[in-house]
């Protein structure tokens, strides 16, 4: 695919992978339509996406746990741009490692929300504009916990597992469409997510972001 002149939709781009990923596509003259929680932070990235060489972008304030909010962004991306073109469910987030009994209700619900749900929602409500493009892309950020047992992880494995099986049966759903699927399996990145949900681990040996992003 020829990302110039393509509109990409990103959840999860105002900080970590997806901002990078943002980045790069506005390198190759992307549009883009970006997904965040943060709005000063969209606001940046999207100040930067310009300086890059992007000359559509457009940003959405959205917690997209919220599907009425969801809703709502879809319906203002799909009316602001002619064409969507690319989908990168990147927006996550992370639960404290511990034991299932002391993770709270409401992590729980935030996680599964945030991480599955919405990952599902946002795909749902896409995908039929992806299908009347001649090539378009769906692209899941998933995690090594999405296909290895990792102790302390239920809630978040639990997410990233429905995501693999999601993306797995998507694949299977849209072959010989023009829709590509594919899912991405990382260990480790240097985000702040693990610091926003009180873990404090040497990230600084994880990942790049950016470097993610490159594959993506």
């Amino acid at each position: 695919m020829q990302l110039k002149g393509k509109t990409a939709v990103i959840t999860g781009a105002s900080d970590g992978i997806g901002k990078q990923a943002a980045f790069k596509l506005a390198v190759q003259g992307a549009n883009l339509a970006l997904i965040g929680r943060n709005k000063e932070k969209l606001q940046e990235v999207e100040k930067e996406c310009k300086k890059l060489g992007s000359t559509n972008v457009k940003i959405y304030p959205c917690d997209i746990k919220k599907t009425e909010d969801l809703n709502k962004v879809v319906r203002s991306i799909t009316s602001d741009f002619k064409h969507i073109h690319i989908l990168l469910n990147i927006a996550g987030v992370w639960q404290k490692v511990d034991a299932l009994d002391k993770i709270k209700e409401a992590v729980v619900d935030e996680v599964i929300q945030t991480n599955l749900l919405a990952l599902i929602h946002c795909t749902r409500l896409f995908l039929p504009y992806l299908k009347k493009e001649d090539e378009a892309a769906i692209i899941n950020i998933s995690s090594k916990s999405g296909v290895v047992a990792s102790e302390g992880q239920s809630v978040y494995s639990a997410s990233k597992w429905g995501v693999t099986g999601f993306t797995e049966v998507l694949k299977v759903d849209l072959k010989g469409t023009n829709v590509r699927v594919a899912g991405v399996y990382q260990a480790g990145t240097n985000t702040k997510m693990f610091e926003k949900a009180g873990d404090n681990f040497p990230i600084h040996t994880f990942s790049d972001p950016a470097d993610l992003a490159d594959i993506i």
